[in-house]
């Protein structure tokens, strides 16, 4: 089909994309299991199947089926059943259920009242390995007392600093411990208990004797959030043995095959949250100190490139080589999530790349030969897909194709990626995209989008809100300033205590950039940001009226009231030069974006989510009221019932209203072509 009989992307095309969220790989590696996600416009639901596919190759089929929300498949260590999360039974309880993989229904194996967060198959397949965190008896006894259930909750009651968290809501007094299920009878034994700290990411060691897991065991936990620990304990239970490593993050500790070292991601030090991510390894025996295999290449051991689409691709743990001499881990550079390899010894004197083609790789896994890999790879052009790669040859074959006949109906336009020279004498990239059906002759409107974070990095990643604004005629571009992620430590840190500094001076010379384009009317720009990128933008309309609109999403205004109000709540501190606002109220009120609102002249219009807990709704509420005062054209629309991340993951007939609302404004202001809604 040529670009001439394509259509144009639409909001509600949102409505038609089948989204892959995860897929594992059979232990004889002869198929891959995956998780594919739809929405229901009736009703505005989300139901997630399993889906199978040969990796020789052939059409994937459904593999369960209904209106459920079937996730996290593990294949048994002798491939013939998977273990999977689904609320089939009961909507608002996901359940661990079995199903052959020869066929057949699915069995329900535990009946527990609470929330699964993990699940892992022992070696010898007998039992399953569970993170979960019980619900507490308060709300038991409310569901099951009618009376009770239409009340509702009469007060909550914490002692804990962390008490809520977006997307989540209030979080319960029961903390997360480490449970395993007999894979037969379904019999659930808990094996850590108590109410001060959570045991996170347990994983088997190879033998099944043991379980790792990492736990923060500080005096105040909440008060020491990077004082996190791995310890070791029998499968059965009992006591704890800590493994010595540097204070710091840490997750997803791992088993090497030998059973000889623990593998695991973090950041050494406290609150230094523009450090990388790196791979640690360190000896079970504690023979000697744990070392950053990846610290000398200076990269992000992560999957921070962004989109936004529901799930976005996961980050998977560290996976050691079967000899136990080798480590893959995704990274995430210059725009893209690779998948490479480190050496164990310390040798290398750069990372081997598996996977490194332009675009994001999300969740992989092995078969027990290790001679084939699985995985997902998603780029500019598509969502995620389900690949494969041939070690032995390095041979990759693509399995799905589950938006492949919807994608070949539209022109999504041209996207070309660009270095431009930076104000510190920096390289700084970014991309463009031309609305479909362009003309040189013909000079454009053009929006500067920003991302949150802010360490996170846009890249070559499918992102529809911006093929939706450039099928209205809109160049789009999107670069990622300094402290993005991506780009280096020094890059990621020069922010640090000075918001609002290198990053502005790095979206102007951005914005210098795109309006010198020839085919850009410079009169005729827009910027829009959401999260961190809300911050930038209203920082921006308050010191300069170069963009003719804004739209702030999400955003951070005020640095003074946002501190405790957020779930994050005092860690900010970190970001602010390590002192309380009391102790340094001029530091965060300079860099607070309401504190120059009052210069503020460009019409914006500010977007809230109501259960908003990550950047609570006052802070676009400030914004609003502000605008107002001073006479600036402002409106603000609130979305009910949705957390902080309506964007990517809120309920589908609201995300089209947001893209809606953010189309009128621009068109407003932006395109004289187009009739006014006033």
């Amino acid at each position: 089909m040529s670009n001439n009989d394509r259509r144009t992307m639409t909001a509600a095309d949102l409505y038609r994309f089948r989204l892959i969220t995860d897929c594992r790989l059979s232990p004889d590696g002869r198929h891959v299991i995956f998780c594919v996600q739809r929405v229901q416009e009736e009703g505005q639901k989300k139901f997630t199947n399993l889906w199978m596919v040969p990796t020789a190759g052939g059409e994937p089929r459904q593999f369960t089926s209904g209106d459920h929300v079937d996730s996290s498949p593990k294949w048994s260590p002798d491939g013939g059943q998977i273990a999977f999360l689904s609320d089939r039974v009961d909507e608002d309880q996901p359940q661990i259920h079995l199903i052959p993989f020869g066929g057949g229904e699915a069995r329900q194996l535990t009946d527990l009242k609470g929330k699964f967060a993990s699940l892992e198959w022992s070696p010898d397949g007998t039992r399953l390995l569970c993170q979960f965190r019980r619900k507490d008896e308060e709300a038991i006894d409310r569901e099951d007392d009618q009376e009770k259930k239409e009340l509702g909750v009469v007060s909550r009651h914490y002692k804990r600093l962390f008490y809520k968290l977006d997307g989540e809501g209030y979080l319960p007094q029961e903390r997360w411990h480490i449970w395993t299920v007999d894979a037969e009878s379904g019999e659930p034994t808990q094996l850590t208990e108590g109410d001060m700290y959570d045991e996170l990411d347990p994983r088997w060691s190879p033998d099944g004797e043991r379980i790792v897991f990492h736990s923060n065991r500080a005096e105040e936990p909440d008060l020491d959030p990077d004082a996190v620990d791995i310890f070791l304990m029998p499968a059965a239970g009992g006591d704890l043995r800590r493994i010595d490593t540097p204070v710091g993050e840490k997750e997803m500790p791992v088993f090497s095959p030998d059973g000889c070292w623990l593998a695991y991601l973090g950041r050494e030090g406290r609150g230094e949250w523009w450090k990388q991510t790196s791979l640690w390894i360190v000896p079970i025996d504690g023979s000697d100190e744990a070392r950053n295999l990846t610290e000398a290449f200076d990269v992000q051991v992560s999957c921070a490139t962004i989109n936004d689409l529901p799930g976005g691709l996961p980050l998977s743990p560290p996976t050691w080589s079967k000899d136990s001499k080798r480590i893959y881990v995704q990274i995430s550079e210059r725009g893209n999530t690779h998948l490479k390899s480190v050496s164990v010894d310390g040798r290398d004197t750069e990372l081997d790349t598996v996977i490194g083609e332009v675009g994001v790789v999300g969740s992989f896994s092995l078969d027990d030969p290790q001679s084939t890999l699985a995985y997902l790879h998603a780029d500019m052009g598509e969502p995620a897909e389900v690949w494969t790669l041939d070690l032995n040859d390095g041979g990759a074959r693509k399995l799905s194709d589950l938006n492949g006949d919807l994608l070949r109906t539209i022109d999504l336009g041209e996207v070309k990626a660009v270095w431009v020279e930076g104000p510190a004498d920096h390289q700084l990239h970014g991309w463009i995209l031309k609305p479909p059906g362009f003309d040189p002759a013909e000079r454009y409107p053009a929006l500067v989008e920003i991302h949150g974070g802010p360490r996170t990095q846009y890249g070559n990643f499918f992102m529809h809100e911006f093929y939706f604004l450039a099928a209205q005629g809109y160049v789009i571009t999107f670069c990622n300033p300094r402290g993005s992620r991506g780009y280096g430590e020094e890059h990621a840190k020069a922010i640090v205590n000075d918001w609002g500094g290198a990053d502005y001076d790095d979206l102007m010379a951005w914005a210098d950039f795109v309006a010198g384009q020839p085919y850009v009317d410079a009169d005729r720009m827009g910027v829009a940001g959401g999260s961190y990128g809300g911050y930038m933008t209203n920082w921006i309309i308050g010191h300069t009226d170069r963009f003719r609109a804004a739209v702030t999403q999400r955003s951070v205004s005020n640095l003074l009231s946002f501190y405790g109000s957020t779930d994050f709540n005092w860690t900010w501190e970190h970001e602010f030069g390590n002192q309380p606002p009391w102790e340094a109220f001029e530091n965060y009120w300079r860099q607070s974006p309401i504190s120059h609102i009052g210069s503020a002249t460009t019409p914006t219009l500010v977007i809230h989510s109501e259960n908003d807990l990550r950047c609570p709704i006052e802070q676009g509420e400030q914004v609003f009221v502000a605008l107002k005062r001073l006479g600036v054209d402002t409106e603000m629309v609130r979305f009910p019932d949705e957390p902080h991340g309506l964007s990517r993951g809120g309920r589908t007939d609201r995300r089209i209203e947001r893209l809606e609302h953010i189309l009128r404004w621009f068109d407003r202001y932006l395109r004289e072509d187009r009739p006014s809604d006033d």
